[in-house]
C-alpha cells in the first residue's frame, strides 16, 4: 500500500482497538484505512474474508476493499460511511424513529448470524462456563467492588444449565449502538475487529449501551431480531450474558482510567436497577411498541 497515492489522510481518534485509523481521500472519494501491527496480518485477512461474505448478503455495513502488508504494518481498506454516530445522535430522533433504527439493527444482526461457526468449535456450554469463571475471578480479584454483584454471581452459578446445547455462529463481537452509524436514514454497521464465533444470543450482551442511551432503540433491536416474537429463553440468557459482562467491566476499565471505571460502575448500577437486584427476568427498559 502506497499511502502517497491518496490525496489526503486524516487520523481518526476513536475506539479501543489499538489500530491506527484514517480517513483517506482519493479523487474525492473517502475510504477508511486501518493500520494494525504486522503480526495481525492473518487475523486481518480472516476479517476481510468474512466481511466479503457478509457484504454479498446485502448487509448495511462498511464494505471491505483491500487487505495487505505495508511499511507501517498490516492495512485494511474499507468503504467510508458518510453518516453520523448512532450513539451520539439517536436521541435527536422521535422515540418511534429510535425504535425503528433499533429494529433495523436487529434485522441486520439476523443476517450477520447466518454465517455458521467452524465445525471444530468448542462446545458452547464448556467454553462459556470457563469464561464466566474467569470473569467472576476478575471481579473477586478486583480492588473496586459494587453493591449487588453477589446477586449477579448467584444468578450465573444457578443458571449455568441454560448454556446447554446452544447453537453457534459468526458474531460481530462488539455489536452495540457505538459501532453503528446513521446514513441516509439507515443503520450501518462498522468495526468487525472483535469478531468471534459463539451463541448468537450472546451478541446482545452489549445492548446495555443502547438501553442507557435509548430504551426504544434497544427494544427495537430485540423485536427486529426475533420478528416481534421473543422467546422466553432469550430473556433468561440475556440476563446471564449481561451479568457476566457486567462483572468484568470494572476490572477491564481500570487500565483506561478513573473516568472509564466510573462509567462501568454507573452501568452496573443501572443493570441491577433494570433487573431489580436480579429478581426480574425481563429488564425494565424493554418497551413493547
Amino acid at each position: 500500500m502506497n499511502f502517497k497515492k491518496f490525496d489526503s489522510i486524516t487520523e481518526i481518534n476513536k475506539g479501543y482497538s489499538g489500530d491506527k485509523k484514517y480517513c483517506a481521500v482519493k479523487d474525492g472519494t473517502k475510504y477508511l484505512l486501518r493500520i494494525s501491527p504486522r503480526k495481525k496480518y492473518k487475523n486481518r485477512k480472516k476479517i476481510h474474508k468474512i466481511m466479503k461474505k457478509l457484504a454479498v448478503k446485502d448487509i448495511s455495513m462498511c464494505k471491505p476493499l483491500k487487505v495487505g502488508l505495508c511499511q507501517e504494518g498490516t492495512y485494511i481498506l474499507q468503504s467510508w460511511v458518510d453518516g453520523v454516530d448512532a450513539e451520539e445522535n439517536i436521541r435527536n430522533y422521535e422515540k418511534s424513529k429510535q425504535y425503528d433504527f433499533g429494529f433495523q439493527s436487529g434485522k441486520i444482526l439476523q443476517k450477520i448470524h447466518s454465517i455458521p461457526a467452524p465445525k471444530n468449535q468448542q462446545v458452547w456450554e464448556e467454553r462459556f462456563n470457563a469464561k464466566m469463571d474467569r470473569k467472576i475471578k476478575m471481579y473477586r480479584d478486583c480492588p473496586i467492588k459494587f453493591d449487588g454483584a453477589e446477586y449477579i454471581i448467584d444468578y450465573l452459578n444457578v443458571n449455568r444449565s441454560l448454556l446447554k446445547n446452544r447453537p453457534q455462529c459468526f458474531q460481530h463481537g462488539d455489536y452495540h449502538v457505538g459501532n453503528m452509524m446513521i446514513e441516509n436514514d439507515k443503520i450501518v454497521i462498522i468495526d468487525f475487529d472483535r469478531y468471534d464465533f459463539g451463541d448468537p444470543w450472546e451478541e446482545f450482551n452489549r445492548i446495555v449501551w443502547a438501553a442507557q442511551t435509548s430504551p426504544e432503540f434497544a427494544s427495537g433491536m430485540i423485536d427486529g431480531y426475533f420478528d416481534n416474537d421473543v422467546p422466553g429463553l432469550f430473556w433468561k440468557l440475556l440476563k446471564l450474558y449481561i451479568g457476566s459482562n457486567t462483572l468484568s467491566s470494572v476490572p477491564w476499565a481500570i487500565e483506561y482510567g478513573g473516568d472509564q471505571v466510573d462509567i462501568m460502575l454507573n452501568q452496573a448500577k443501572d443493570v441491577l436497577e433494570w433487573y431489580d437486584n436480579y429478581k426480574l427476568t425481563v429488564p425494565k427498559w424493554y418497551i413493547k411498541f
